[in-house]
């Protein structure tokens, strides 16, 4: 099992940049594919990107390519979605995930989620 804490969330203009970090603990973090979803009021959370357990992999929502890139660091045990171009449709409660891989991720197969942080972009 593990356990998920996202933080970096907060208020900016369009355009802008935010970059979101999520800690995990546990020792097989490397083994896990981690990830983001969000989920804006009103609608069902949705995927955003992911990353495997190696780094080498990473799959993103078309909406996002381009401005998100998803990162992850094996040694710290954390996962990081740095935020470019910021879009007032970005605008979502920000869920960190961990998965045994892409594919399951994506299905919300046993997934395994964060508190959320919000990301509000003003325009």
């Amino acid at each position: 099992q593990v356990q998920l804490v996202e933080s970096g969330g907060g208020l900016v203009q369009a355009g802008g940049s935010l970059r979101l970090s999520c800690a995990a603990s546990g020792r097989t973090f490397d083994t896990y594919t981690m990830g983001w979803f969000r989920q804006a009021p009103g609608k069902e959370r949705e995927f955003a990107a992911a990353i495997d357990a190696g780094g080498g992999v990473t799959d993103y929502r078309n909406s996002v390519k381009g401005r998100f890139t998803i990162s992850r660091n094996n040694a710290e045990n954390t996962v990081y979605l740095q935020m470019n171009s910021l879009r007032p449709e970005d605008t979502a409660v920000y869920y960190c995930a961990a998965s045994l891989s892409v594919a399951r991720m994506r299905r919300d197969e046993g997934n395994y989620w964060g508190q959320g942080t919000q990301v509000t972009v003003s325009s």
